[in-house]
């Protein structure tokens, strides 16, 4: 046992080895534990206290090897997004078209185009709003679709950007109307992949658990499930690699 450990502070990066590990106190954390950001490229140990730190940190040099290989396994960045480029937004190819910043996209005699997603060069920000204001659309529309297949009424729907979920259901309760969050970087999955995520909120709206009558609601409407949870399970990351938080 040591007598004496380093003192270390909340957010603090430790450089194990080669392996970049960032330091994190989690009021909800029960134990000291270790994941990996894959889209960062770091690895997180988290402590429920700050004095935990110091074994938060031993326990991530004693995984080291552990994480490398994880942090190797990342996807590579995407490259960068450049004029007459294409990105995909729900399976569908969009020619990126530098030409403002109206941001749309639009389909007509020219193809396909994502107009006004900047001056001369491409901004990242610009595609990602435009590819924003797609998903709303398409999430709405499954939404209500799976919706009128649960017999459930639609609700609110609202999009987010989490690293760490796909999607969130607040079921209706006395006083408290439901809504529905997703991410609206799935667009930029395969759109079998988004609308699984789609009928997985909504079918929360019966079933705030995940039971076997939950997973039956789901199977009902996108089939097995288990293909669409392993691709985010294996490719989800790519999807934070594409474009940045739109700010």
């Amino acid at each position: 046992m040591k007598l004496f450990r380093p003192r270390y502070v909340d957010g603090q990066t430790l450089d194990i080895g080669g392996v970049m590990v960032r330091l994190r106190v989690s009021g909800r954390a029960r134990r000291v534990s270790l994941r990996v950001d894959r889209v960062r490229g770091e690895a997180v140990a988290v402590a429920p206290t700050a004095p935990r730190l110091a074994e938060a940190a031993e326990f991530a040099a004693s995984r080291r090897q552990w994480l490398a290989e994880h942090l190797a396994a990342r996807p590579a960045p995407a490259p960068g997004l450049a004029a007459d480029g294409e990105i995909t937004v729900f399976g569908v190819p969009w020619r990126l078209w530098p030409d403002g910043r109206r941001p749309r996209l639009e389909a007509g005699e020219a193809g396909r185009r994502l107009l006004g997603c900047g001056e001369g060069a491409v901004d990242p920000q610009l595609v990602a709003r435009a590819i924003r204001r797609e998903a709303v659309g398409v999430f709405d529309d499954r939404a209500g679709v799976h919706c009128a297949a649960l017999g459930v009424a639609k609700p609110p729907l609202a999009l987010m950007d989490a690293r760490t979920r796909w999607g969130s259901c607040t079921p209706a309760r006395a006083g408290r109307t439901a809504s529905i969050r997703l991410s609206w970087r799935l667009a930029l999955a395969p759109p079998s992949v988004a609308d699984y995520v789609v009928a997985h909120e909504c079918a929360h709206l019966l079933e705030a658990n995940h039971g076997p009558r939950f997973w039956a609601h789901v199977r009902t409407l996108v089939g097995d499930e288990k293909r669409h949870r392993g691709w985010l399970r294996n490719e989800g990351a790519s999807l934070h690699a594409v474009l940045p938080r739109v700010r």
